[in-house]
Parts: structure tokens; sequence; C-alpha cells
């Protein structure tokens, strides 16, 4: 169990809707969502990568219990409510998840707060395309797709409305936004359909990067061990923390990237 200790905890309050958000750091703001089945100390980990680089990270609950590493049938419990939550849209056809007009407005107030150029917004398995759906916020100017898992059944598909995709697009090429992203090959959450369909969205502005399966850590924890059951997880769950590593190495991209996009 990791206690967040050093975050300061807040609830920050957008357009009448109140969510926990954890905070460290100084410098130019960086929303990092949390993967299913919520805020593990895998995540943890990453934040603190992302503020120890330079960066305020601002790290919201969205799901699960805070810090927790679950047991492999709790996770399956989170991700089932979350499926079926009007926060989200799991599914094909489902358009974009509501969640993200909130995490906008976080995107906003910590840009006020931290200033600079602007926000790197950092989505994770479940909520890996909210960092693309999040440039339609002004203040995002350095989106990182790690993964994006959803929609959960369909492998080609994005899980973004029509209008937003449209929206979206435009604002990529007005403001010359590059969109960096990571998938494990034998990744069956994020597969290489996917990453197709963002390159067909985007164009060069999607920089979709693959790592070997078969480099994944081998351990990881139980909800990725027995629910997830493959390598999916680049820089929290499945990377090998040694140097030199093709995730450490993925890990270091993502802070060179936010830190030329934010400076």
């Amino acid at each position: 169990m990791d206690t967040l200790a050093d975050f300061s905890k807040r609830l920050v309050d957008v357009e009448g809707a109140g969510k926990t958000v954890y905070v460290a750091g100084s410098g130019p703001a960086v929303v990092l969502m949390p993967e299913m089945p919520g805020i593990s100390p895998d995540v943890v980990r990453f934040a603190r990568w992302i503020r120890d680089a330079g960066f305020t990270v601002h790290l919201p609950s969205l799901f699960g219990v805070d810090g927790a590493f679950p047991t492999a049938a709790d996770g399956e419990k989170v991700a089932r409510r979350a499926c079926v939550s009007a926060e989200f849209r799991a599914f094909a056809g489902g358009g974009t998840s509501p969640v993200v007009s909130w995490l906008r407005g976080l995107a906003r107030k910590a840009f006020e707060e931290c200033g600079g150029p602007g926000v790197g917004a950092i989505g994770l398995c479940f909520t890996g395309n909210f960092a693309l759906s999040m440039t339609l916020e002004p203040a995002v100017i350095a989106p990182v797709v790690n993964h994006p898992s959803l929609p959960l059944d369909d492998p080609g598909g994005l899980e973004i409305g029509e209008a937003d995709a449209v929206a979206i697009r435009e604002r990529v090429e007005r403001d010359g936004l590059k969109v960096l992203a990571y998938r494990f090959d034998n990744d069956r959450w994020c597969t290489g359909q996917r990453f197709a369909a963002y390159r067909a969205l985007l164009g060069e502005a999607f920089d979709g990067r693959v790592i070997p399966g078969e480099v994944a850590n081998l351990e990881p924890p139980p909800f990725f061990r027995d629910v997830v059951a493959c390598p999916h997880s680049v820089v929290t769950a499945h990377l090998v923390d040694e140097e030199g590593h093709p995730t450490v190495r993925a890990r270091d991209e993502i802070l060179a990237f936010l830190a030329d996009r934010l400076s």
C-alpha cells in the first residue's frame, strides 16, 4: 500500500463535480490519469518520476482504491463498475467518455495555477485515449496515449465521438501538436488495429511506438497477471526498472517529450 504521503490531497471542483486529486512537484502541470483498476503503487511511482523531472503532477482519483494493489477479483469488480458508470464509455458506439469534460476542467485549473506554455496529459489503459480527447482544452499541448484499451469490444475502434474526432484533428493540425503513444506488440487490449486508427485520424502527428512484449515484466500485480493476462502497461505494471531496459527508455522518452513541449 502506498499512502501518497508526499502528495497534497485536494478536492477539485469542476462545474459542481468534485473529485480527489493528488498533487506534487513544481513547474508546468502534467495530468496523469490512472489505469484500471486505480491509482496503484506503480502509477504512483510513475507520478513521482514525472514530479522529479521538474513538473507539477496532478493525479486524479477516478476509480478503485487509491494506493492499493487490489486482488484480481477486487480489480475485476472495479473494472465492471467503471464499465457501467455514466462517466465512462467502455464499448463501441458510446463516443467520448463524459469524465473527459471534468478532466479538461482539471487541466484548465492546473494551467492557471502552474503557468508555463501549457499542460501535459498522460492516459493509461482505460484512460489512455482521454489524453487525446483532453486536447479540446486549449491548455493541453502535450498528450501521451499509453496502451489505450477502449472501446473494449472493438480492437480497431477509438473512444471518441464523431464531432470530437473532427475537432481533435483540427486542433492537432492547427496548433502543430504531437501525440506520443506506446503499446506492446502482443497486447490484446491495445492492438495494432487501434494504432492504425489513430494514424488514420491524426496522420504524421501520431507517434505510435511499439515495444516487444517479450521484454515485459513477467511478475506484474495480480490484476495484470490474471485479468489483463498479457503484456500491457508499458510504464507501470509491466515496466522493468533496470537501466537501458526498453520500458525504462519509454519512460524517459515520455519525460523528454514533456520537457520539450512544456519548456
